[in-house]
């Protein structure tokens, strides 16, 4: 990799990090190609990236972005999941390094904020942005119906009382 190529794989990666809010760096080694493209197609079904870094590209493309704090993580054979979804990167990191053992997570950063590895896993057990949408949605949509309900019983229950009534006058 020559001086133009570092340079490019340096600034698309800090713009990548200035674009979002979660970073989960991992430790990979003795991981397949296989593997790794498993982990990076369901990464991108999840709507997050992952991309195995040189530590000290990933370094200077952390300067200046909200992940400085990083710097200490990057040791040894590394790669960073990163999303704008706070939670999806998380999720997936998860979800594999459970199945895989060759995959491990370090920590990562939320923000500001440096996660360990526990911190990483709590993030994970938490709703994505769609859960929470369609729940804010449920929510809203559940007071209507309920009015709808209390507007429709009282016509009902009238209909149900002169039904009870006719009942009565044609039985006697």
């Amino acid at each position: 990799m020559d001086r133009t190529e570092k340079q490019a794989t340096i600034a698309a990666l800090h713009q990548a990090l200035s674009a979002t809010s979660l970073v989960v760096v991992t430790r990979q080694s003795g991981m397949t190609v296989a593997e790794v493209t498993d982990l990076r197609r369901k990464m991108r079904a999840a709507g997050a990236s992952f991309k195995v870094t040189k530590n000290r590209l990933a370094r200077i493309a952390l300067k200046g972005t909200q992940f400085e704090k990083l710097d200490d993580l990057f040791v040894g054979v590394t790669a960073i999941a990163y999303s704008s979804d706070p939670v999806a990167a998380a999720k997936v990191a998860i979800a594999y390094a459970k199945a895989n053992d060759k995959f491990k997570i370090i920590g990562g950063g939320m923000g500001a904020t440096v996660l360990d590895d526990k911190g990483i896993e709590a993030l994970s057990k938490l709703p994505s942005i769609e859960e929470l949408r369609g729940r804010l949605l449920g929510m809203l949509q559940t007071p209507a119906t309920r009015i709808a309900g209390v507007l429709q019983a009282p016509g009902g229950q009238v209909a149900r009382v002169l039904s009870a009534y006719a009942k009565k006058g044609e039985a006697a």
